[in-house]
């Protein structure tokens, strides 16, 4: 629903933007408060901490008279390059930069900038939906200053560019994933030409530098129904540019009367599926990649139909690439994501099967922290539409969560190190560094998962003796 424009001035209240209305007037130049923040108002949505305010004149000499006025402890960071300024108060991130036009030539990302009018300034914005401004100065404070009929476009929910959508995409591709984005983040509908556009300019997207590619899909997947943002990447031709391992899983093969699913739509109802319940964005970026090995390992089989046999461990490799080609983060962020891709159908498995001690020992080893994560993955990867098998699968989860709460209060298996180390073994038999070592400590380890013996100091002790024994160790 959107927003009375006389409620626009309970927004204004803040003490932050009378003090920027009355040095703005003491200055002479017109200001107003532009983008995000303003759509948002308007949207009645939570309000985010950072704030645009564009200025017909110097947005850094604005900036620093503002600073002098409010006496932030906080120090002023200038971008003299962009002409841009940045104030940290209150919590909030206000940024201040001057009117300008930009232009741009073929092949190049970044754009010639010169100063410019309030006009030059909204025809270079991406949106109309972002092309909305409220003034701040004394004579009209409050003012929403509607240039592009966004307000319209807002109640219409429809993303379209101020101007024609082949230049605005041409001039910066990024634009063609940032109406994906807001569509994705707002439930708004793409306008057709804008579409068609897209479609048309997609190849563009390749002189867009990964880092900025990357930090959009990040805000897909997380809205609340990252399919939406995903079916139109696909359906306009970026996906291919993005990650087009994903374009691979889409299809339906037949041969012999015998199919398997679509594994991109299924993945997507998966993204979808655990947005409901995390907010971790590794774990929605582990439900975006966990069938990611199904199109290099699925084969045909005359026998038993569709296989794809060990796409867990060929999709964990091929995250790596993916995250490579993206610029995403190669530490602990991409091992979890791998972890949980390799993982994806161990609890599947178990659940279909007598769940026994030494099954669940070993899966709670396995994946020791991500245990959690790992079983909300599987539990929104339940995506049948058979209603009796999802009542099914979904108690035999219940069964595997209790049986992990009970192995795990009995045994302290996560990230558990067997109790006798190198060193007590070598102490013990009088040796060095050995490969019987290492067997007598794999010996324990899975002596202790299968439940052979108890995860304490004296079982595995005794154990040692027995196998170093057997070794030749006296």
């Amino acid at each position: 629903m959107i927003t009375s424009k006389k409620n626009i001035q309970k927004y204004l209240e803040q003490k932050i933007f009378e003090t920027i209305s009355e040095v703005a007037d003491s200055l002479k130049v017109d200001t107003y408060i532009v983008g995000g923040f303003v759509r948002d108002i308007l949207l009645n949505k939570d309000l985010k901490q950072d704030i645009d305010i564009m200025c017909v004149g110097s947005g850094i000499e604005l900036a620093k008279k503002i600073q002098k006025k409010i006496s932030s402890k906080e120090k002023i960071k200038i971008f003299k390059r962009y002409g841009t300024a940045m104030i940290n108060y209150d919590n909030l991130n206000i940024e201040f930069v001057g009117s300008r036009k930009e232009s741009y030539s073929k092949n190049s990302r970044n754009p010639n900038i010169e100063s410019g009018s309030f006009l030059d300034d909204m025809l270079r914005r991406d949106f109309t939906i972002n092309t909305l401004a409220i003034q701040l100065n004394k004579s009209n404070y409050g003012k929403l200053i509607d240039t592009f009929n966004g307000l319209k476009d807002l109640e219409r929910k429809i993303i379209i560019t101020p101007t024609d959508p082949n230049k605005t995409f041409s001039d910066d591709p990024l634009r063609m994933i940032r109406a994906v984005r807001f569509a994705s983040q707002l439930k708004f509908d793409i306008d057709r030409e804008t579409e068609k556009s897209i479609l048309k300019n997609s190849s563009r997207l390749k002189i867009v530098s990964p880092e900025r590619i990357s930090d959009e899909i990040n805000k897909i997947l997380m809205t609340d129904a990252p399919s939406i943002g995903f079916k139109y990447l696909e359906s306009m031709g970026l996906l291919k540019y993005i990650i087009p391992e994903l374009i691979e899983l889409k299809g339906i093969e037949e041969i012999e009367g015998q199919t398997h699913k679509d594994n991109f739509y299924h993945t997507l109802e998966v993204l979808d599926n655990i947005s409901k319940n995390t907010q971790n964005l590794w774990l929605r970026w582990a439900a975006l990649l966990h069938d990611i090995g199904k199109a290099p390992t699925k084969k045909f089989n005359k026998k038993i139909g569709w296989t794809f046999y060990g796409h867990e461990y060929v999709g964990s490799k091929m995250v790596k690439k993916i995250f490579q080609k993206l610029s995403l983060p190669l530490n602990d962020k991409l091992k979890y994501v791998q972890r949980i891709v390799m993982m994806s159908s161990r609890p599947i498995i178990i659940s279909e099967e007598i769940v026994t001690d030494s099954a669940v020992r070993r899966l709670i080893y396995d994946a020791g922290d991500t245990i959690d994560d790992l079983l909300i993955m599987c539990e929104a990867d339940i995506t049948t539409k058979n209603q009796k098998k999802f009542i099914e699968y979904q108690n035999n989860f219940k069964i595997v969560r209790n049986k992990i709460k009970d192995v795990e209060e009995r045994d302290n298996i996560r990230n558990f190190q067997p109790p006798i180390t190198g060193k007590i073994i070598m102490d013990y038999f009088k040796i060095k560094p050995s490969k019987e070592i290492g067997i007598i400590k794999e010996k324990i380890k899975n002596s202790i998962l299968d439940g052979e013996i108890k995860n304490d100091y004296d079982d595995a002790f005794e154990l040692m003796k027995k196998v170093g024994n057997s070794l030749g160790l006296k």
